[in-house]
């Protein structure tokens, strides 16, 4: 399946690069990925308005970073944002979630990825949430959980403007295509009744019996 995949700038969350209505176009479709991934190009292009802004801010580790992916050079963008990461900062683990989803300066890991993404996305990170999202839609390192992946989506989407916002509201909507209505409800009431909370390290991807991901206290 299709997977878009973007990357924050450094110091906001830009607005997304014109091929992310390709990749949106292509995404969540039966069947594998072939030749380059838009994943890739898309978070290429976003990370050159990052490296834009880093100009400005060489002491910023987080801007390092996304200057460093811009330049590909993986090994010391990892470098930069692992502390970050561990401190809890939510655009810091989106991006390092994105480098092991992708096998880039770290080897590839989808359940390393899902996690840090969900301790980003918990704490209200809109790219983590789509990427947490992106996952569960696929099955990789999560199960594969498309009330889940509606939630995350849907809580990016309302979190971003411009762009951004209408790229996650298309990714929502194609994992929509493939949900019933109960399980879009599921989806919404999910979303709707989400509460961010405060970095723990201890934070995972759910990943228990769909009883267990879908029991209302």
């Amino acid at each position: 399946m299709h997977g878009f995949k973007s990357v924050v700038a450094a110091v906001v969350v830009t607005a997304m690069v014109g091929s992310s209505a390709f990749a949106a176009d292509n995404v969540l479709t039966a069947g594998k990925p072939a030749g380059v991934k838009p994943a890739q190009e898309i978070g290429k292009g976003t990370l050159l308005i990052g490296a834009a802004a880093a100009s400005s801010v060489h002491a910023n580790p987080l801007a390092r970073g996304t200057a460093a992916y811009s330049r590909g050079d993986y090994a010391r963008a990892a470098r930069e944002l692992a502390p970050l990461a561990l401190r809890g900062n939510p655009k810091a683990l989106g991006l390092l979630g994105f480098l092991y989803e992708n096998g880039f300066g770290e080897p590839q890991a989808y359940v390393a990825a899902a996690d840090f993404y969900a301790q980003g996305a918990v704490q209200g990170d809109p790219f983590a949430q789509a990427m947490l999202g992106l996952l569960y839609d696929k099955g990789h390192g999560v199960p594969q959980d498309f009330i889940f992946a509606y939630k995350w989506l849907n809580l990016a989407a309302a979190h971003t403007n411009g762009h951004e916002h209408d790229t996650y509201a298309r990714l929502r909507n194609a994992v929509a295509s493939k949900m019933s209505k109960d399980e879009i409800v599921e989806g919404q009431w999910l979303a709707l009744h989400w509460i961010p909370i405060s970095f723990q390290p201890s934070i995972r991807a759910e990943r228990g019996s769909w009883e267990s991901r879908h029991h209302r206290d």
